[in-house]
């Protein structure tokens, strides 16, 4: 299971890169508006030359033709980025232009099997399913990503789940679980997969232990 950091932030990538499980970084409109007012190809270049790995960059076009320009224009600036679509009829037009071209995309803002499945089927290397934003709603998201997962093995899709929308670590517990590809995790979070209190207090009684049989 590969990790991405979900930032708009240099900074995060770089922080997210020196843990050493950091194998990618998406973005979206709002996390690049946050705080860096550079310009996007600025913002994304950085990324790609820390990361070395799939780097998610979002179009802001409604219709197909604009967001497979916006694709090839993002696609040029690195071999590591991925265009990132809506989960809209227009969004599906540009994902298979662009696969067509040897473009990898990323299909966002999935809500629904049926949404992941059309997606595949229009050539997207990575479907992004929503699960914190279906909790939201009262909906389960984690079933979203056993479904997801079913259909693709079903049809022999090789389409990658891209699980976003991750709130907390037993959020990034479950989706491990259910079979995602990836997992696409805020920094805030990305941050604590390791932290666990027993973790923390077995290091202490170690040293503590090992401090006191030394000679003062």
């Amino acid at each position: 299971m590969k990790f991405f950091v979900d930032t708009g932030s240099v900074e995060d990538a770089k922080k997210a890169m020196a843990t050493g499980y950091c194998d990618g970084v998406t973005t979206n409109p709002s996390l690049i508006s946050k705080g860096d007012s550079r310009p996007l190809e600025i913002i994304v270049k950085e990324i790609t030359e820390i990361v070395h790995g799939p780097t998610s960059v979002e179009v802001i076009a409604e219709d197909a033709v604009k967001m497979i320009e916006e694709g090839q224009l993002y696609a040029s600036w690195s071999t590591h980025v991925v265009v990132k679509v809506p989960c809209t009829q227009e969004g599906l037009k540009a994902c298979k232009a662009l696969s067509r071209e040897g473009t990898p995309v990323n299909v966002t803002l999935c809500f629904q099997p049926l949404q992941a499945l059309v997606a595949a089927k229009c050539g997207a290397a990575y479907i992004s399913p929503f699960i914190g934003r279906l909790d939201d709603i009262g909906h389960v998201g984690l079933q979203l990503i056993e479904d997801i997962r079913c259909l693709y093995e079903t049809y022999g899709f090789e389409t990658e789940i891209l699980a976003a929308s991750i709130r907390t670590v037993e959020h990034l517990t479950r989706v491990a679980l259910a079979g995602s590809d990836v997992a696409t995790i805020p920094y805030g979070v990305f941050s604590k997969v390791l932290s666990h209190p027993l973790t923390d207090k077995g290091l202490e009684v170690f040293l503590a232990d090992w401090n006191a049989s030394r000679p003062s």
